[in-house]
C-alpha cells in the first residue's frame, strides 16, 4: 500500500505518516458500529447458511463477540468442492490474461478496504495496528506479484527443442496447466496473507479454490472474501467455508475431487493431513508450511544494538506466535552479558494492552489454550533456568477479561532441555551464552525445522553464515528483525526439512509453478 510517498511493509512500519493512524482509527469505529454481525459462507457467489453458528470473540475483552459464523459440516464442504468443480472447465479456459485483470482487479479491492480489513484484523487476531496493516498491504502484494510471474513467464508456455529427424518437422512445447480444485486451509495468525496468497496463486494458474480459515480469526478472511466476489470472479471459482478444521476441514481434505492443499500451521496437525493426502488413490501436490523453531546467532563482532532490536521485534511480534519468530538466541560470550542486558531493558519497554491503541506493541495471545500454553512453559522454564523479564500473566483491570502474557526472555537453561527444539507459539525466547560461532551454528541446526534464521556479525562472518545455516530464509545484520519481516518479491518465504514441504518460497521466483502441472505438446506439421 502506497500512502503519501509511504510504502507500507513489515520493514518500514515503524514510522508511519500520521495519515495511517488516523483513516485507521476512523476504520476501527465503522468495524466497531457492525459488530455482532453474521455472516455465512460464501459458495458459489452467494452467501449461505450452515445449521449451526459460532461466536468470534476479541481475544483482549472475551466479553466482545465480533461477529456470528457459520459451523459448516461435511456436506456444505462437499457443497463448496462440488460448486469449484462445476466452475473449473471454464475457469482454466479463460485466457491467462484475463485472469490475471481479474486477479489484479482483487488486489486493487485488498488495497482499496486495507484499514477496513487490518481494524478487523486488530480485534479478531490480537494483532497490533501497523501488523494488521501491514499483512493486508503484504495480502495485495502477494495477488499482484502472482499476477506478475504469471505475465513474465508468458503462461508458462515455452518453445521446446525441435526433433532432429530427417523428413519430419515437428513443434514442442512445454505448457503447465492447473490441477482443478484447490484447498486452501490457512491460520490464525497470518488470516489474509496466508489465504490471499495461495488463493491468489491457484486462481491465476487457473485453478478454482475452496478456501477455510481458522476458526479463531474468520473476520478478516470473510472481509478479504468479498474482495474476490466483488472483483467479479465467475460463480464457483473461489468459495470459502467457515468450521472446524477437525470437521469440514478434515473431510473436504479428503475428497477425491481436491487435487492439490496448501496448509500452513503446525507441524503435528499438518503430518496428519499429509498422512490423510497420502490415502488418495494417486499423489497429489501438497503446498505445506509447518512452524518454525528460529534461531539468531550473535557474534563478538557484532552491533549490540542492532541485535537487540532485531531480536526483540522478532520474538514479540504478534505476541511470539508467527511461525518466524525469534525463540532461540545463541551469543558469544564476550558480549553475552551485554546484550543480554539491553534486550531485557528493550522488553521491559514494551507496551502492553488493547491492540487496536496505537500505542500498544504487544496484544493479547490469541485464545485460552495459548493463554494457558504460556502459563505452563513460563513455569517448566522458570524451574530449568531463570527468568530475565517476564514469566507470569497479566489479570486485573484492563487486563481481566483477555488472554495477555508479559514478553519473557529466558537464560540459563541447559541445552539438551526439550524446549529449545519446542515449538512454543508463545511470547517466550530462551537465550544461551555458547564458546563461539561453531557451537552456535551446530545448536541452531540441532532441530527438525529450518523456517527463518538471523545473524549479527562481521560481513565475512554473515557469508560464513549463508553458507552453513539450516534454514529458507536467513537474515543477517538486520535491525527491522532478526528473523521476521519477509516481503514478496523481496524475502520468498518457505522452509526447509519440517518446516516445508516444496523446497519453493512463497512470494518468489518458483511459487507459482507450483500450482501447476507440466503438459509435452508435440505437435508434427
Amino acid at each position: 500500500m502506497d500512502q503519501s510517498g509511504f510504502k507500507l511493509t513489515y520493514a518500514t512500519m515503524f514510522n508511519p505518516p500520521e495519515e495511517l493512524h488516523v483513516r485507521f482509527d476512523k476504520a476501527l469505529a465503522d468495524v466497531k458500529a457492525r459488530l455482532g454481525t453474521e455472516y455465512g459462507n460464501l459458495i458459489a457467489g452467494r452467501d449461505q447458511s450452515a445449521d449451526k453458528q459460532f461466536l468470534d470473540r476479541f481475544p483482549a475483552d472475551t466479553n466482545v463477540a465480533l461477529g456470528r459464523f457459520q459451523k459448516s459440516g461435511a456436506q456444505i464442504g462437499q457443497e463448496a468442492i462440488a460448486a469449484a468443480l462445476e466452475a473449473f472447465p471454464r475457469w482454466s479456459a479463460t485466457p491467462w490474461q484475463e485472469r490475471v485483470a481479474l486477479m489484479r482487479k482483487v488486489a486493487a479491492l485488498v488495497d482499496q478496504r486495507t484499514f477496513e480489513i487490518g481494524a478487523a484484523m486488530t480485534m479478531s487476531v490480537g494483532k497490533n495496528r501497523m501488523e494488521a496493516l501491514g499483512e493486508v498491504a503484504e495480502t495485495a502484494d502477494l495477488i499482484s506479484y502472482a499476477c506478475d510471474q504469471m505475465e513474465k513467464n508468458n503462461g508458462f508456455i515455452s518453445e521446446m527443442g525441435k526433433d532432429p529427424i530427417p523428413g519430419v518437422v515437428s513443434r514442442n512445447t512445454s505448457a503447465l496447466r492447473p490441477y482443478g480444485v484447490w484447498l486452501v486451509v490457512s491460520p490464525f495468525n497470518f488470516p489474509t496473507a496466508l489465504t490471499g496468497g495461495p488463493v491468489g496463486a491457484a486462481l491465476v494458474s487457473g485453478n478454482t479454490v475452496v478456501a477455510k480459515p481458522s476458526s479463531d480469526v474468520p473476520w478478516s478472511v470473510r472481509l478479504l472474501a468479498e474482495c474476490f466476489r466483488d472483483a467479479g470472479l465467475p460463480k464457483g471459482v473461489f468459495n470459502l467455508v467457515t468450521g472446524p478444521g477437525a470437521v469440514v476441514g478434515k473431510a473436504m481434505a479428503s475428497s477425491p475431487e481436491v487435487d492439490g492443499v496448501t496448509f500452513t500451521g503446525s507441524y503435528n496437525v499438518g503430518m496428519n493431513l499429509y498422512r490423510l493426502r497420502a490415502k488418495s488413490d494417486y499423489v497429489r501436490p501438497c503446498v505445506f508450511e509447518l512452524g518454525g523453531k528460529n534461531p539468531a546467532i550473535v557474534s563478538r563482532h557484532a552491533d549490540i544494538s542492532k541485535a537487540a532490536l532485531g531480536i526483540m521485534r522478532s520474538a514479540f511480534g504478534l505476541q511470539g506466535q508467527k511461525c518466524s519468530a525469534c525463540s532461540r538466541v545463541y551469543v558469544e560470550e564476550p558480549v553475552y552479558d551485554k546484550l543480554l542486558n539491553e534486550l531485557v531493558d528493550l522488553t521491559e519497554k514494551i507496551v502492553i494492552g488493547d491492540p487496536t491503541t496505537r500505542a500498544v506493541y504487544l496484544g493479547p495471545v490469541v485464545n485460552r489454550t495459548a493463554f494457558r500454553n504460556f502459563q505452563a512453559y513460563s513455569d517448566e522454564l522458570s524451574g530449568a533456568g531463570k527468568i530475565a523479564t517476564g514469566g507470569t500473566i497479566l489479570t486485573g483491570g484492563k487486563y481481566a477479561r483477555g488472554f495477555f502474557c508479559r514478553p519473557t526472555i529466558v537464560t540459563d537453561v541447559p541445552l539438551n532441555h526439550h524446549l529449545w527444539k519446542h515449538e512454543m507459539f508463545v511470547p517466550i525466547v530462551m537465550v544461551a551464552r555458547v564458546r563461539d560461532l561453531t557451537e552456535a551454528m551446530r545448536e541452531a541446526n540441532d532441530v527438525q525445522y529450518g523456517l527463518t534464521a538471523g545473524f549479527y556479525g562481521s560481513r565475512e562472518e554473515c557469508d560464513w553464515f549463508f553458507d552453513n545455516i539450516h534454514a529458507g530464509v536467513v537474515y543477517a545484520n538486520r535491525a527491522m528483525g532478526a528473523t521476521t519481516g519477509a516481503w514478496p518479491g523481496f524475502q520468498p518465504f518457505g522452509g526447509w526439512k519440517a518446516s516445508g514441504a516444496t523446497g519453493k518460497n512463497a512470494g518468489g521466483l518458483h511459487y507459482l509453478p507450483l500450482y501447476l502441472r507440466e503438459q509435452s505438446r508435440t505437435l508434427v506439421l
